[in-house]
This record gives C-alpha cells, structure tokens and sequence, in this order.
C-alpha cells in the first residue's frame, strides 16, 4: 500500500529546515510519498492564537536560540538561529513552491524547498528577493523566471490560498506539521513518532 505524508510547512521555518532532509529520507525508506503543502503561517497563528518570534517574550525568544543550537549541533547541519534575513516575507517563495508544484511536480518542488530554506537558515539569502528566488530555482534544474511569472497566476494564489485552508481544516497550528493516516505529528522532534506509524502494521494503521 502506497502511503501518503502530507506535508505543511512554511519555508521560512527553522523547524521545518531542520526536519526536511530527515523526512525525505524517513519517506523514501518506508516507500511513502511527501505531499508538499506550503501555508501562510501568519494567517494560521492568527486563526490559531500563535505569536510571531518578534512579538514573543524575550525569555522565549531567549530559550528559542539555545534550542537551534542544540539542534543543528545534534543533527551535524549548518544553522545561524539569527540569519540576516530573518524575519521575512514568506509569501514569494511560497508561491514559487505551490507553482513548482504544478509545472515540475512533487518531488522537484521538495528540492527547491530544501534549496529555500538552506538559504536562510545556512547561507544568509533573502528569500523575499526575486533575483535570490530565481537563481535557486535555476540551481535546482528549474526554470526561474517561469516560476516567477507564475506566482502572478490567479492559479497559483488560489492554490496557496487552498493550501492554507487545508492547515487549519487540518487543525495546524505551526510548522511544519506532518499528517499521515488521519494522525498529525507537528514539528521535527516528531519525526520518530511519524516513523513508528510508518512501520505500524496496515490494520493498525487504519485504526
């Protein structure tokens, strides 16, 4: 049986950098699929009563740092907890992600996610930049102007906009957030638990 991870997440996340790479592999082991499913992060924490990392108390924002540090040093990646371009306008490259999605598929989509949030969280680019968003698509074999023209399709707006309807039907409330078999895990420290219901027997499963 084919089985399906649908996959929400904003690619400005550094949970969701965190966690890309890992999930791939996770899913290609098991022979399971990845949904992609960029959202509007802001449009969920307001529906869900979530606080953007500058509106956050300090000593939040404070413990937040130490555990990017942590992390990235636990999984060996390369990480800045405060890149320079950071916080920043997620909706570009959402929009080419969503219009990847329909020109070159899943699984080419996925690589440019990756390319994306490498950018900011590893090599210090503004992934607000249409020149920086072009030149990444490029890089990862796809057209980059193509997707740039894209974004301006009523097409790709209503497919965001339907992508993050998805999420809080979903009951999403941060990024990213993983669903299989009716089961949400939200964020990377829950990849474990995604695995373990990837190796559940099919009645189990289903239950």
């Amino acid at each position: 049986m084919n089985r399906s991870i649908t996959y929400y997440f904003a690619p400005q996340s550094p949970y969701a950098y965190l966690g890309h790479e890992r999930l791939l592999r996770l899913a290609a082991r098991h022979g399971a699929t990845v949904d992609p499913k960029p959202f509007d992060l802001a449009a969920i924490f307001h529906q869900s009563g979530g606080t953007p990392v500058a509106d956050r108390p300090s000593q939040r924002q404070r413990y937040r740092l130490v555990e990017l540090q942590r992390w990235a040093l636990f999984l060996g990646m390369p990480l800045n907890p405060q890149p320079r371009y950071f916080p920043v306008d997620q909706a570009p490259a959402s929009l080419r992600l969503v219009a990847a999605r329909r020109q070159y598929g899943t699984g080419r989509t996925l690589a440019l996610a990756s390319a994306i949030m490498r950018a900011v969280w590893a090599e210090e680019r503004d992934i607000a930049d249409a020149a920086t968003l072009a030149r990444l698509a490029d890089d990862c074999g796809l057209d980059g102007r193509l997707l740039d023209l894209a974004t301006m399709s009523p097409e790709t707006g209503q497919d965001y906009q339907a992508n993050t309807r998805d999420a809080l039907d979903a009951g999403v409330f941060g990024s990213p957030w993983y669903v299989l078999d009716g089961q949400a895990f939200w964020g990377q420290d829950r990849l474990d638990f995604l695995e373990r219901q990837l190796c559940a027997p099919a009645s189990e499963a289903r239950s």
